[in-house]
């Protein structure tokens, strides 16, 4: 931008541009907001549920990180504008009916609505991951592929996919479907037939099912063997599988989806940094994540089946789990099924991928000193160091609010203990006066 320029007035004429700028800003947040699909929905909601599918957020006008929603559930409402969608969101605080229909106990919930069948979204709350969970959630469990470009199609939109190849007909189809209806909210499951799949897929053996993941595909490891054995154990084995499978090789790890990650019963391996508010990373933070995740990628078909990597943006997240202050870059292994934690005795910014290699094999050998666990001096200490946590935060965030949700109370108890100590001086000196005037009066 070219200002005017003038002797006494360039600082004006400076200022004025910015006014312009913010004054044009405000107006088309304003037309955003003024544009919005966003159905707003109140007790009637009940009576019109069955009607259609719904996608529906439930808020209050109070939550921080609803108003924070807001503007990304606008764009999620202009996407699906043109579908069978309907995108609303319910005030919970004035509409208390429809926030215990759907038993909503935090703000904000989000929830698809098919019918009587609800699903809450426990996912990432940006755009493409609301709308794939639409997509997945309004169709079949298990979508038919007919036509040979179709796989093409996919693979371009979804990075992980499941694909089951053969007849639908078997134990294994079968199996394949339940994991679909159960896994639906978390994930695209496919069938085609081996004449589509043998174009895109290495087909072996009918019928299969794969997983194509980041650029390469991977087959569910099934033989004979099961028809012979009890279903039930290709059903467990079916189901780990796809558990395991669903995500990435090295996924952002946050506080909505780490407790799936933990779910597939591995080693959690997370590279720690910290991103600012605009999502970015100091450069020798950077390189010590694309380190860690070039290892990963080189050794994925070493450690895959052990462990489970991934990066956290939000220092707090790993601190919650060393319980301790962890310095940034850092290299932090979870143990979910003991609650044991590893830590690289190396400087996390002196490691190489050799040492990564040699930590990760002396974890797996279970000779890498552990920390944490479940024992009682461990779950007080948990809970202390948690409280301390979040007690800091409410600091941070909002000193005037913390002072008179603790102040307040503080300052009653103290007021009580006092009169409670106090009353037998106050008496004892009554009592004292008293036989002091008696006293007087005899003499």
């Amino acid at each position: 931008m070219v200002y005017p320029i003038c002797i006494r007035c360039t600082a004006p004429i400076h200022n004025m541009y910015k006014l312009w700028k913010l004054l044009i800003s405000l107006f088309f947040c304003i037309a955003l907001v003024n544009s919005s699909r966003v159905l707003e929905l109140s007790d009637r909601f009940l009576d019109v549920r069955n009607e259609g599918q719904w996608f529906v957020m439930f808020y209050a006008p109070w939550c921080a990180h609803c108003k924070k929603l807001e503007p990304v559930w606008a764009l999620v409402a202009q996407a699906l504008y043109n579908t069978n969608i309907r995108v609303g969101r319910v005030d919970c605080t004035r509409f208390t009916a429809v926030a215990q229909e759907f038993k909503v106990n935090a703000y904000p919930t989000i929830i698809f609505v098919k019918g009587p069948y609800d699903y809450v979204y426990n996912g990432e709350r940006s755009k493409e991951e609301l709308i794939h969970f639409v997509n997945r959630m309004s169709g079949p469990p298990v979508q038919l592929v007919t036509r040979a470009d179709s796989i093409d199609i996919l693979k371009s939109n979804n990075p992980i996919f499941f694909t089951y190849v053969g007849k639908q007909s078997g134990l294994l189809w079968d199996v394949f479907y339940s994991a679909a209806e159960s896994y639906q909210a978390h994930g695209y499951f496919y069938a085609t037939s081996v004449e589509i799949a043998k174009r895109h897929f290495d087909v072996d053996t009918v019928p299969s099912a794969l997983v194509y993941k980041e650029r390469s595909h991977y087959y569910f490891p099934y033989s004979d063997n099961f028809e012979r054995i009890e279903p039930a154990h290709l059903n467990e084995t079916l189901y780990r599988w796809v558990n395991e499978e669903r995500f990435a090789t090295f996924p952002k790890v946050t506080r909505n989806n780490i407790h799936h990650l933990v779910q597939t019963q591995k080693y959690l391996v997370l590279a720690v940094v910290e991103e600012n508010k605009l999502s970015e990373i100091a450069a020798h933070e950077q390189e010590f994540r694309d380190m860690v995740e070039i290892f990963v990628h080189k050794n994925k078909h070493k450690y895959h089946g052990r462990f489970q990597f991934g990066w956290v943006g939000t220092p707090e997240l790993a601190r919650s789990i060393a319980m301790d202050s962890l310095p940034t870059p850092h290299l932090l292994v979870l143990n979910a099924s003991t609650n044991e934690h590893h830590i690289p005795e190396d400087d996390p910014l002196q490691l190489t991928p050799e040492a990564i290699e040699i930590f990760l094999d002396s974890i797996h050998n279970q000779t890498a000193p552990t920390y944490g666990g479940n024992s009682l001096p461990v779950r007080i200490y948990r809970a202390w160091f948690e409280a301390k946590t979040s007690l800091y935060e409410m600091w941070i965030g909002n000193p005037v609010l913390t002072t008179v949700l603790f102040g307040l109370p503080l300052g009653f108890l103290s007021l009580i203990m006092y009169s409670i100590c106090c009353a037998d001086i106050l008496d004892a000196e009554e009592e004292d006066e008293g036989a002091d005037q008696r006293h007087e009066k005899k003499e």
